[in-house]
């Protein structure tokens, strides 16, 4: 069972989404909160499993909430959820310690999707986010960085040959096991390159590797 904490300040999507978490098996909504210093709060008292976050709060904006919340539980999976999609608001989000970003605009499916994959510690990114991000990196004043020579050259990080391979799929979001059947590996080495990138590129999750593998030019 998935407990979710909701901290959402516009009533209605409080209420939308209240009534989507509890009819949906193998999740909790175990509270609400309205505002970003009671979503702190609760999310210390009750420790869910993940947090839904909405950007716009009152008192504390969630940006600053989720880095609050990641300070002292750092284990938590927080999924933004809001209506913002600047560049600066995703980076800024996943700077914070987001695990996920999905837009209000999706759908039931995907909004219960994205909750099961961030729980499994698989990063979520919404589709539009992942399209706008990706394009505003690659301008035509930045596009050499996707050449092999250039890509290595920027791999500050220490990463090998392999690891940028498998980083690249998980930009593309393959799983452990699609990654593993993409590269002709075992899974076990599937997941220790993985474990090796976010070691190396100092995140604690796979959306986290991604923003960065796509900020710093290395896919």
């Amino acid at each position: 069972m998935i407990n979710v904490l909701l901290v959402e300040d516009h009533e209605l999507y409080r209420m939308g989404l209240s009534m989507l978490l509890d009819k949906t098996e193998g999740i909790t909504l175990c509270a609400q909160a309205a505002d970003g210093a009671d979503g702190i709060k609760a999310a210390r008292n009750l420790n869910p499993d993940v947090i839904l976050m909405d950007i716009g709060l009152p008192n504390i904006d969630g940006i600053e909430a989720t880095q609050r919340i990641k300070d002292f539980n750092p284990d938590v999976k927080i999924l933004i959820f809001t209506s913002r999609d600047s560049e600066n608001d995703v980076f800024e989000a996943f700077r914070a310690g987001a695990d996920g970003y999905i837009m209000k605009g999706a759908t039931p499916e995907q909004t219960i999707s994205a909750i099961k994959a961030v729980n499994e510690g698989i990063g979520w990114i919404d589709p539009n986010i992942a399209k706008m991000v990706f394009s505003n990196l690659q301008k035509p004043s930045t596009q050499i960085v996707s050449t092999p020579e250039i890509k290595k050259s920027q791999n500050s990080y220490g990463l090998t040959e392999r690891e940028l391979d498998v980083l690249e799929l998980m930009v593309e979001g393959l799983s452990n096991p699609q990654i593993a059947d993409k590269l002709v590996i075992t899974r076990a080495t599937a997941k220790a390159h993985v474990h090796s990138i976010l070691q190396k590129l100092c995140v604690s999750s796979r959306t986290q590797a991604t923003v960065t593998a796509m900020k710093e030019g290395l896919v």
